[in-house]
């Protein structure tokens, strides 16, 4: 919607209307002094105190966003009078479908309302749906809710609600409109950030994203860092996919990497890639237990796996069965590829020996092989078995390779 400057300096959208109604503090503060705040819960706290204290008596507000999040569809920032930090939910998918959903507000939102408003004083119980129940026990009069539009067609919602008798007067509802723009423009811009940071994680990994957000993006650009590397294979996937039905298919994978990612990132490492049916991960030695954490991810890893087998063969399945090679040294970490696509992965002889001794697993039938470097770094000779020297190809030198003993983890490559 375009607009213009009357001769009070006050927009004025094409279609007549008015914007803003009156020029307040408030408003000047959300599009001018907002710039150094990152996050939208706060400024939704700081803007509900400086309602208060320009005279709206809000005691309860939300944001409510849709998000690109892997696992929540959307998140309700939340508000009280008194509360000196919102509370953030967030929502599974799933939920868009619940009757409790499909009935509110917010979905009314959604669904193109451009404003619910619902008056609470002086009903009966057993007159509200439950969630106006709720509002009206806490001791609120007044209930409203509008689109918060983005571009795009991105449609949010922000509500307001008071505990003033008789609800909100017609000078605070035309106080909290002007609000509606500025408002948008701030919450799209962290919510954008939000997404970008989300997505980067979702995608590269928390420590990768964060050098990109940084501006870690030229071709070529990284550093050099010590790590203990882990690669992981699933064997017999080729036979798998041919056989099974592709949702199956999808679905095993996704079970498979919840059993061996889950304690991979709960011990500090971090996925730089999925690699079809095998993932690279790398605990950064940065951290003095990061041998032993790579250590302890695997073998929590691997009880997960034993658990799904169960699953697997109570279901008549095979059991699925991998292999994981291990090894420490250094990296080259940063941006691989073409001009204009790029890789943030790690490289170097290091990786190799990893993926090496996850190739080997498949001879000598142990799910799990470590190099002497790692086994002496990690200071865990006397815990695993030694297997002798084994030519890698590719590499020069043979390696020392040690095992997991058999008892001690279940599953066989």
């Amino acid at each position: 919607m375009s607009s213009f400057p009357n001769k009070a300096g006050t927009a004025v959208d094409a279609e007549g209307g008015v914007w803003p109604i009156r020029r307040r503090r408030i408003l000047d503060w959300l599009v001018n002094e907002t710039r150094g705040e990152r996050f939208i819960d706060n400024i939704l706290v700081e803007m509900c105190e400086k309602l208060l204290s320009a005279g709206v008596p809000v005691a309860r507000a939300t944001l409510h966003f849709r998000t690109n999040h892997p696992q929540w569809i959307g998140a309700r920032i939340l508000w009280k009078e008194g509360l000196a930090e919102a509370k953030i939910n967030t929502f599974a998918y799933g939920v868009e479908n619940t009757p409790e959903f499909l009935n509110s507000p917010v979905n009314a939102i959604h669904q193109g309302a451009e404003e619910v408003r619902k008056q609470l004083e002086g009903t009966a119980d057993g007159e509200l749906d439950p969630f106006y129940q709720e509002l009206h026990d806490d001791g609120l009069t007044e209930y409203i809710a509008w689109p918060v539009q983005h571009t795009f067609g991105k449609r949010h919602v922000v509500t307001f609600s008071t505990s003033r008798p008789g609800g909100f007067a017609g000078e605070h509802i035309d106080f909290l409109r002007d609000l509606l723009p500025a408002l948008t423009l701030v919450s799209e811009i962290r919510l954008k950030n939000i997404m970008a940071r989300t997505l980067l994680q979702t995608y590269v990994g928390p420590h990768a994203s964060e050098q990109i957000l940084s501006g870690v993006t030229t071709r070529g650009s990284g550093a050099t860092v010590g790590a203990a590397i882990m690669i992981c294979d699933l064997r017999d996937f080729t036979a798998i996919s041919d056989l099974w039905p592709r949702d199956d298919v999808i679905h095993l994978l996704n079970d498979y990497f919840d059993a061996m990612s889950d304690p991979i990132e709960r011990y500090g490492g971090e996925i730089l890639k999925f690699m079809g049916d095998g993932l690279l991960a790398i605990f950064p030695l940065s951290k003095d237990t990061a041998c032993r954490d790579l250590l302890q991810a695997i073998r929590e890893g691997q009880a997960l796996m034993a658990q799904l087998n169960q699953e697997h063969e109570r279901n008549g399945r095979e059991p699925l069965r991998y292999g994981v090679g291990v090894h420490v040294g250094d990296v080259m970490y940063g941006n691989i590829g073409s001009r204009r696509r790029l890789d943030f992965t790690v490289i170097g002889p290091a990786v190799n020996v990893a993926s090496r001794l996850e190739s080997l697993t498949k001879e000598v039938k142990r799910p799990v092989l470590l190099s002497r470097a790692f086994v002496e770094m990690a200071d865990c000779a006397k815990d695993m078995d030694s297997l002798g020297t084994f030519p890698l190809r590719g590499l020069g030198e043979p390696v020392d390779v040690f095992a997991f003993p058999e008892q001690a983890i279940p599953g066989k490559v």
